[in-house]
C-alpha cells in the first residue's frame, strides 16, 4: 500500500504540491484565531460540587460584588501607611471609579489591613465569553492610570487578582512561545546541518513543518469553535514542538531511507517510491499510536484535556499525511540536490560505535536487559513522592505585576483572604431562610479547622440564596487548603445546613479540590484505553502478540522513570511544592505514544532483518547498527524540542519540557537502543508469535536480500554469525 503511495506521489509531484499549496491557503485564509483561557473552573463539567456552587452564585447574585481585579497600595519605604496616605489611597480609588473602565461594574475601596502595610481597592467586573479580553483590557488602562495617579506620593501600587493574572499569563505565554519557537527553530537547523551537512535539507524541513503548523492551527481553531471547546493557554506551545519535533523526527526517517537506498544505486525517483514503501509503515504506525493517545483524552472529564487531545491528533495526523506526500513530491523532484552541497550521501558511513554497540547487545543481551531495567526501575523509585499542585506555579523572583502585587498583599493579610472560599446556602422547600439559622451556621464554619474567619456575604432579594465566605488560615492554593476544603469544610457545611436547605461550598479551592478528583478518575479511564489502542497498532503491524506484551512492559517503565526523574528534580532538588497536576497526564501521552515510535521503528527493522534472513541475535545486532542512528538523531532533536520549553519563566511548560525531553532520551537511549532489542533477541523467534517469519524470496534479476550479501557461516566459538565487511550490506 504504501509503495503505491510511494508511486503516485513521484508520479504525479506537481499535482501533490499545487493541492497542498491550494488547500493551506484556503485553511490558513478562512480559520478562526484559536481562543484559549486560564480559568480553571471553564474546564470542569457541571455536575462537580464547585461548579454547582458557582451556579447557584451567579442565578442568586447576578451583579454580586466578586473583585476580577485588586489594586494593592504600599509605602515604598515599607512603613506602616498612615492617614494621609489612605487619604491618597480613597481619592485615587474615586478617580479609578470614575474613568468608567470596560467592563468594571464596580470600584470599593478597603480599609487598611491590620497592621496597616496594605490597603487595597476592589474592582468588580462583568462576566465575558471565552476570548473576549474586555477584562484584560480594563487591566491594562488601569495600570496605566495608576502611574500618574501615585507619583509622587511614596505610595506604589499594582494591580492583581483573575483579569490581572490571565493578562499577564497571556502576556508570558506569547514571550514564551517565541523563545521556544526560536529554540525549536535554532536546534533544528544545527542538528539537521550536522546530521546531513546540507542546509538544503534542513531549509525544506523548516519550511515544510512551517506550512504543516499553520495548517494544523486553522484546522485546529475551526474544529475548537465548531465543536464549541476550550483549550488551555499552554497548547499553543505544545503544538509549537509536537510539529516541529515530530515533524523533524518523520523526516529524518524517510531521509535515512532515501539516501540508504540512493547508496544501492537506485535513481533518485526509484530511491524515493522505495523509501515510502519500506517505512511509510513504521511512521504511519508511529503516528498512529500518537494519534490514538491524543484521542483517549475525549473520556477525559477536563474540557481542557478533551480539547488538547484532538487538537494534538490533528496535528500529528496532518504532519503524517505531509511526510509521505508533499516531503516525498518536493524531495523527489530535487533529486541528490537536496543534498547540496554535500557529497556525502553517496559514501556509507562506517557507523563503527553503533555496529560494536549491536554487536555487543547481540552477544550479551540478558545484561543489557537487567542493566537498562534496573536504571528505568531505580528512577521510577523517585515517583513515589509525586505531589501534584493544581495552582499556577509562579518563580519567586517573578517579575509580574499581579504576582508582586500578590505577594505584597500577602504580607499582612490573611492568606486565605485574597481568595476565600465560597459556601452558598439555598432554600429547598420554598421558604426564606432564618437569620437565626445563618448566625448560628457561621458560627459552626468558624470552628472548623483551618478556618480563620466566617461571615455571611450577602442575600439574594427573594430572600432564598445566601453567600458565606470561609477565609482560610493558610494558602487557598496549597495541599493543606485543599484538604481543609475535601474534609471538613465541606462536611461541616453540609451537615450542619438548616433542614429545608442545601449547600455547596465554591471557592478556587474547591475548584482545585474537584480537578484532583477528575485527574484521578482520567488516571484509571484514559491511560488503559490509550495502553489498549497502541497494544493493538502493535499486534496490527508486527502481527504478533507477544511482541507488543513486552514494547508496552518497557514503555511502562521509561514513563514511571521520567516521573520519578521529575519529582527527583523538580521537589527535592529544586524545593517546588509539587508538580503540575496534568503533567503525568501529558508525560503519558507523549512518553508512551512517542517512545513507541522509537520501539516501532526499532523493531520494524528488527522484523525486516529476520526477514532477510538473519537469526535473531544477528538481527538484533544488524538492526541497531543501521537503526540507531536513526533512532539517535531524532531522540535528540525531537527531545531538544521539548527542552526549549525550559526557556519559558512559567514553571509549568519547564516541568513539561524537562519531563518530556528527559522521558523520550529515555526512550531513545535506553528502551528502543537496549531494552527492547535485548528482549527481543532473549525471545528470539517467539518474539513474533503466532507469524512465523520466513525469508523473502529474492525478486529476479535483483541480488539477494535486496543488495546485502549473505551473512557469513559463524566461526568456531562465536555466539552469532559474522558480519561482512565493509563491501557488505549497508542501509
Amino acid at each position: 500500500m504504501f509503495k503505491a503511495l510511494g508511486r503516485f506521489v513521484v508520479g504525479h509531484r506537481w499535482l501533490v504540491i499545487i493541492t497542498w499549496l491550494i488547500a493551506g491557503a484556503a485553511v490558513i485564509g478562512f480559520a478562526p484565531s484559536l481562543t484559549t483561557t486560564t480559568d480553571q473552573a471553564e474546564f470542569l463539567p457541571k455536575h462537580y460540587e464547585s461548579i454547582q456552587a458557582q451556579k447557584i452564585q451567579e442565578k442568586a447574585f447576578p451583579k454580586g460584588f466578586s473583585p476580577s481585579a485588586i489594586v494593592v497600595f504600599t509605602r515604598e519605604d515599607g512603613k506602616a501607611l498612615n492617614a494621609a496616605d489612605s487619604a491618597k489611597v480613597d481619592k485615587v480609588g474615586k478617580a479609578l471609579k470614575a474613568k468608567k473602565y470596560e467592563k468594571v461594574e464596580q470600584v470599593i475601596t478597603a480599609p487598611p489591613s491590620p497592621h496597616k502595610k496594605v490597603q487595597t481597592v476592589m474592582v468588580s467586573m462583568a462576566d465575558v465569553k471565552a476570548g473576549d479580553k474586555g477584562q484584560q483590557h480594563a487591566v491594562e488602562d488601569m495600570r496605566d492610570d495608576l502611574k500618574p495617579l501615585v507619583a509622587d506620593s511614596g505610595l506604589k501600587a499594582g494591580v492583581t487578582g483573575d483579569a490581572a493574572t490571565q493578562l499577564d499569563n497571556e502576556e508570558a505565554s506569547k514571550e514564551a512561545d517565541s523563545l521556544i519557537f526560536l529554540g525549536t527553530i535554532g536546534l533544528i537547523i544545527v542538528l539537521m546541518t550536522i546530521i546531513f551537512r546540507s542546509p538544503t535539507i534542513t531549509v525544506l524541513t523548516i519550511v515544510g513543518i512551517t506550512l504543516v503548523s499553520q495548517i494544523a492551527n486553522g484546522l485546529i481553531a475551526t474544529c475548537a469553535k465548531v465543536f464549541h471547546l476550550k483549550a488551555d493557554s499552554s497548547v499553543s506551545s505544545l503544538l509549537i514542538v509536537v510539529l516541529f519535533g515530530v515533524g523533524t523526527d518523520y523526516i529524518l526517517f524517510l531521509m535515512f531511507r532515501y539516501r540508504e537506498r540512493l547508496r544501492l544505486g537506485e535513481d533518485p525517483k526509484t530511491a524515493m517510491i522505495s523509501a515510502v514503501g519500506r517505512v511509510g509503515e513504521a511512521i504511519a504506525s508511529a503516528a498512529g499510536a500518537v494519534i490514538v493517545c491524543f484521542l483517549a483524552l475525549l473520556l477525559s472529564s477536563l474540557s481542557f484535556l478533551v480539547s488538547m487531545g484532538p487538537a494534538l491528533a490533528i496535528a500529528i495526523g496532518v504532519t503524517l499525511i505531509a511526510c509521505l506526500t508533499l516531503i516525498p513530491a518536493i524531495i523527489s523532484l530535487m533529486g541528490t540536490k537536496v543534498f547540496w552541497p554535500s557529497k556525502s550521501w553517496q559514501r556509507e558511513p562506517r557507523a563503527a560505535r553503533f555496529g560494536a554497540l549491536g554487536r555487543s547487545v547481540a552477544r550479551h543481551p540478558g545484561r543489557f536487559v537487567v542493566g537498562s531495567g534496573l536504571l528505568m526501575i531505580v528512577l521510577a523509585l523517585g515517583a513515589l513522592g509525586y505531589k501534584p499542585t493544581f495552582a499556577s506555579q509562579e518563580d519567586e523572583n517573578s517579575k509580574k505585576e499581579s504576582q508582586v502585587a500578590l505577594h505584597a498583599m500577602s504580607q499582612d493579610l490573611p492568606a486565605g483572604s485574597t481568595n476565600p472560599s465560597t459556601v452558598l446556602m439555598r432554600s429547598t422547600n420554598g421558604e426564606k431562610l432564618q437569620e437565626a439559622d445563618m448566625k448560628a451556621f457561621v458560627a459552626e464554619l468558624k470552628q472548623v479547622k483551618g478556618v480563620g474567619d466566617a461571615s455571611r456575604a450577602q442575600l439574594s432579594k427573594d430572600g432564598r440564596t445566601a453567600e458565606f465566605n470561609a477565609v482560610l488560615t493558610m494558602d487557598p492554593n496549597g495541599r493543606e487548603a485543599m484538604d481543609i476544603v475535601r474534609g471538613p469544610l465541606r462536611t461541616a457545611a453540609h451537615e450542619q445546613a438548616p433542614p429545608g436547605t442545601e449547600t455547596k461550598v465554591g471557592g478556587v479551592t474547591s475548584v482545585f479540590v474537584d480537578i484532583n478528583k477528575a485527574v484521578n478518575r482520567d488516571f484509571s479511564v484514559v491511560f488503559p484505553t490509550a495502553a489498549a489502542l497502541i497494544m493493538l497498532i502493535l499486534g496490527l503491524l508486527l502481527r504478533s502478540v507477544v511482541a507488543p506484551v513486552y514494547l508496552m512492559v518497557s514503555v511502562a517503565l521509561g514513563f514511571g522513570a521520567t516521573l520519578g526523574a521529575s519529582v527527583i528534580l523538580f521537589q527535592q532538588i529544586e524545593g517546588q511544592s509539587g508538580l503540575t497536576f496534568f503533567l503525568p497526564v501529558i508525560m503519558y501521552l507523549f512518553v508512551v505514544a512517542i517512545g513507541t515510535d522509537y520501539n516501532i521503528l526499532m523493531v520494524a527493522r528488527l522484523r525486516e532483518e529476520a526477514k532477510e534472513g538473519l537469526g535473531p541475535r544477528e538481527a538484533t545486532a544488524k538492526s541497531i547498527q543501521h537503526a540507531g542512528p536513526t533512532v539517535a538523531a531524532a531522540g535528540v532533536i525531537l527531545a531538544g524540542t521539548f527542552a526549549s520549553m525550559l526557556l519559558a519563566s512559567d514553571v509549568s511548560l519547564a516541568q513539561i519540557g524537562f519531563a518530556v525531553a528527559f522521558g523520550i532520551m529515555i526512550s531513545a537511549f535506553v528502551m528502543a537502543m537496549f531494552f527492547t532489542p535485548a528482549l527481543t533477541a532473549l525471545f528470539g523467534r517467539a518474539a513474533w508469535w503466532p507469524r512465523r517469519i520466513t525469508p523473502d524470496a529474492p525478486s529476479r534479476g535483483v541480488p539477494p536480500h535486496d543488495g546485502y550479501q549473505h551473512p557469513v557461516p559463524a566461526q568456531s566459538g562465536s555466539p552469532y554469525a559474522q558480519y561482512p565487511p565493509q563491501g557488505g550490506r549497508r542501509d
